[in-house]
């Protein structure tokens, strides 16, 4: 599978250092990457105690990596996006029984959303926001390397981004699907399963499962057939690692739709989604204070400015 190139990443209210340390206990198999921090001089006001604290933790489950942020209060994880995470035979000799033992731990202090148990979809499925709000699906899959109609499955991560259409963005997710597949190169559309009748706030056309393919990642998306709306927002968001600049506007262009929400390289796409458009190297272009104040100042993140800002304070 190519390097991944879109990291979901998960806000930590202060206290990254614990959310990465519960979820290496609970999952097991986490390995953890580079751990940035915060400059002691140059920040804003709002970020003056963080000084010389951790900024971002990079840590892989299972075979998903992802950048746990530190931050403020201001954003909490709620459903819109999930972790959907399966266990085959082929991942763990006893695989149901590491399921229920994930399953235990993330339950603990958290809120069940649908139940471990048998459903028409899978002989074993649950839905749980852990203790920190952030979503996970667990699921057995027996499936194998084959679809149902018996033609080859595509290679998946074990750790699957899944995307939740609620309240007035139910009917969404083929949409989303689409504009997703245009942007990323090397991408296509996967599974495709419609409601077939109206369910709660979901038309019989909307998806009740979808996934796609983004460079080689996938993801799932669907559109919520019960009541209640759980907005996207900055407690997760997707990093989209890019090599250059050309890259960095490339994105930009397509994804950015909402000028409110644009401030050093974050924005939100048409649907809601907060994504992170970022050169790959930043910790090492912002290691300068002066390049890290400056990129707080911008919306867009334009490489040649962060480098003449560290260039104007080592002169």
């Amino acid at each position: 599978m190519d390097q991944q190139k879109i990291v979901p990443s998960i806000w930590c209210n202060n206290n990254v250092e614990e959310v990465v340390a519960f979820y290496e206990s609970t999952f097991g198999d986490v390995q953890r990457g580079t751990t940035t921090h915060y400059p002691t001089e140059g920040l804003l006001d709002f970020q003056l105690d963080f000084a010389g604290k951790p900024l971002s933790v990079e840590f892989t489950i299972y075979d998903l990596r992802f950048l746990g942020i530190n931050a403020g209060n201001e954003f909490h994880p709620n459903p819109s996006i999930s972790f959907m995470v399966s266990y085959t035979p082929d991942t763990d000799a006893d695989p149901q029984a590491r399921m229920r033992a994930v399953w235990d731990q993330l339950a603990a202090g958290g809120n069940v959303l649908m139940p471990l148990d048998t459903y028409d979809f899978s002989p074993l499925y649950g839905w749980v926001q852990d203790k920190f709000g952030v979503s996970w699906q667990l699921i057995f899959d027996d499936s194998g390397d084959v679809n149902p109609d018996g033609s080859p499955r595509a290679p998946r991560r074990r750790v699957m981004p899944t995307f939740l259409f609620s309240g007035d963005k139910v009917g969404s997710a083929e949409a989303a699907g689409k504009l997703y597949v245009s942007v990323f190169p090397n991408s296509h559309t996967g599974d495709l399963a419609r409601y077939g009748e109206p369910t709660g706030p979901a038309s019989a056309e909307d998806l009740m499962f979808s996934d796609f393919s983004l460079n080689g990642e996938w993801f799932a998306a669907m559109d919520s057939g019960n009541e209640g709306t759980f907005p996207f927002s900055e407690a997760v968001s997707l990093l989209i690692e890019c090599e250059d600049q050309e890259e960095i506007d490339r994105y930009w262009n397509v994804l950015s739709t909402v000028p409110e929400a644009e401030v050093c390289g974050w924005c939100k796409d048409e649907f809601g989604v907060s994504w992170q458009i970022a050169p790959r190297d930043t910790a090492r272009l912002t290691e300068n204070p002066a390049a890290y104040s400056a990129m707080m100042g911008m919306k867009k993140i334009v490489i040649a400015d962060l480098e003449e800002a560290a260039a104007r304070q080592t002169s």
